[in-house]
């Protein structure tokens, strides 16, 4: 039987943790606000573990929003979780790994043939990059449909605005963009933005109608 209250998942980045869904608690108080501890890595990994969370969620829930950072946005991307929220809000997303990869290697000074001979690489700044984990990638393009609001930082060093955008309207995504933010949203003021973004948002109603 579902439960009449709505759920709110939240899906932390790296180096986060489900206790942050602790502070959107009071921006939707009328419902369930929960932080998934998730052990996935690699995008296979979060389909398999992001599907069997959200087919069990959607049984008990009518309807259930995702809120999303980083890498737990790109994994969400990646798993399908679409086929079981009704909306999205994405913090800094990750939406084009392969681009993200390409940085990662020229930041590193290795080549995407050395990555294709050596299969993994180390970076000095503690990333290892895979030949698997891009190969995946390019192999599976990622579908998404749910209506989605997007919020980027101008100074993401992680994704270009270009890309951004160009994910935003192929998707119909609504994106607002914080002047001088940062990929990791985390200061006061930052916090502060972000929390009105996701009210001022919210009272828009459905910002994308789903478009199977």
């Amino acid at each position: 039987m579902k439960n009449n209250c709505n759920a709110v998942v939240y899906l932390h980045g790296k180096g986060g943790s489900a206790a942050e869904a602790a502070h959107y608690e009071p921006l939707f108080a009328d419902c369930d606000v929960i932080g998934m501890d998730y052990r996935a890595q690699t995008p296979w990994d979060a389909k398999t573990e992001f599907s069997a969370f959200f087919r069990e969620l959607s049984e008990k829930y009518a309807h259930i929003t995702l809120i999303a950072n980083s890498i737990g946005a790109y994994f969400a991307l990646c798993a399908g979780a679409d086929a079981w929220i009704e909306s999205a809000y994405l913090i800094s997303p990750i939406v084009d790994m392969e681009v993200l990869i390409g940085k990662m290697l020229a930041w590193s000074g290795h080549t995407e043939a050395e990555l294709r001979e050596q299969g993994e690489l180390a970076t000095d700044f503690g990333e290892t990059l895979s030949w698997r984990y891009l190969s995946y990638v390019r192999e599976n393009p990622i579908s998404w449909h749910a209506a989605t609001a997007i919020l980027y930082g101008e100074k993401d060093n992680f994704t270009d605005f270009e890309t951004m955008a160009a994910f935003a309207a192929a998707h119909g995504a609504s994106l607002t963009v914080l002047p001088d933010g940062e990929h990791w949203f985390h200061t006061p003021e930052q916090m502060h933005f972000l929390d009105h973004w996701i009210l001022d948002t919210g009272e828009m109603g459905r910002w994308k109608s789903k478009s199977r």
